[in-house]
């Protein structure tokens, strides 16, 4: 018999976490929140290839 495989199932579990999430896309960051995301996470070519456009 094959070893039991576990992992982490993860998602929404209702429809108003699906409502919930698709209610976020009509809510745009504000540019402050946008740039504190670009020093986080580059965008690729800024900092190089990924992964290592996200290394420190």
């Amino acid at each position: 018999m094959p070893p039991p495989i576990t992992a982490a199932l993860i998602g929404p579990r209702t429809v108003e976490h699906v409502d919930e999430a698709l209610a976020a896309l009509d809510k745009p960051l504000a540019e402050d929140q946008l740039r504190a995301l670009d020093e986080l996470f580059p965008p690729l070519g800024r900092g190089g290839p990924a992964p290592d456009a996200w290394l420190t």
